[in-house]
């Protein structure tokens, strides 16, 4: 089958699709003919193995090295993909050959590559019926770490959200999961994203490069920082008594759930949840796919096509 493979840690061009054998599944596996992957931002941190600055982000390159690889990761990468079930293990009770599903890999990874062995404890859960293969692909990683945030800061009716970063994988999706469950949405994002945060569901939007933190003098229930980029310090003012912050900037990594990626499908099944897809890419354009994420400008998420 054709693999991506990395052959070390660094800029997008130490990938590089070939050819390698076929997984031969576990009894408690499942073997996913993959149709569609991303590329998300966890994806790139770990092919340049950039686990942030300062003593967390020491400590994350060295467990990221015992886990993948000293030199180069030994596994083939991709960590969230949307596909087929072709062959399950004698153990698995959850799927069938035939189903169509949807999942995050963890550190069984193997996203980029016309078949994914997955232990069926993995986070995986049937596709959304309405969404196609790329559209499901797009929505498990920003979905499942905004409900991860969102729920661990207490979202609930009426609450009052600022969502720092609204257009990423994340953000995009944040933004609509506060919104459907009934909360008022403020989102930070750059100009070329104002547009997409309100037809996202934003009730108010605030261009970073025009508007200053000190320059919004609302307070919020929650704070979500999406992208990293806004130090409890410098939200401080932001957030109302008693309210909370979270961040994705944390050692708190979100947990990957099976019962989050149903809520996901159900959500878009009934029109409350889109896909924002910025741009797809073949298999073999996966060294542009990067480059493109590496720019940090992507609106939503960027598709691979098996």
């Amino acid at each position: 089958m054709k693999a991506v493979i990395a052959n070390g840690y660094g800029a997008p061009e130490v990938l590089s699709v070939k050819n390698v054998p076929k997984p031969t599944i576990k009894q408690n596996e499942i073997l996913i003919k993959v149709k569609a992957a991303t590329v998300n931002s966890g994806d790139v941190r770990m092919r340049a193995l950039d686990g942030g600055e300062g003593l967390k982000g020491v400590i994350s390159k060295i467990i990221l090295r015992i886990v993948l690889g000293l030199r180069r990761p030994k596994r083939i990468p991709g960590s969230v993909l949307s596909g087929e079930v072709v062959e399950i293990g004698r153990d698995v009770t959850r799927f069938k050959v035939g189903d169509e599903v949807y999942a995050m890999a963890g550190f069984s990874f193997g996203a980029y590559a016309e078949y994914c062995a997955l232990p069926d404890k993995r986070a995986i859960a049937l596709k959304p019926k309405k969404a196609t293969h790329e559209e499901a692909s797009a929505l498990p990683f920003g979905g499942n770490t905004a409900l991860y945030f969102l729920r661990k800061a207490g979202l609930e009716k009426g609450s009052n959200v600022l969502i720092n970063g609204s257009t990423g994988a994340v953000g995009s999706m944040a933004v609509q999961i506060a919104k459907n469950y009934g909360a008022n949405v403020t989102a930070i994002c750059g100009p070329d994203g104002i547009e997409l945060s309100k037809k996202l569901g934003a009730n108010n939007v605030h261009d970073y490069t025009s508007t200053k933190l000190s320059d919004i003098t609302e307070t919020f229930d929650i704070v979500f920082d999406a992208v990293g980029k806004l130090p409890k310090s410098a939200a401080k003012h932001l957030i109302a008594d008693n309210g909370a912050y979270v961040t994705v900037d944390s050692l708190d990594v979100a947990k990957e759930l099976s019962s989050d990626l149903e809520i996901l499908a159900k959500m878009f099944d009934a029109g409350q949840l889109t896909a924002t897809i910025d741009k797809t890419y073949d298999l073999s354009e996966i060294v542009e796919a990067n480059r493109y994420v590496d720019t940090g400008h992507k609106k939503g998420s960027v598709v691979v096509k098996i």
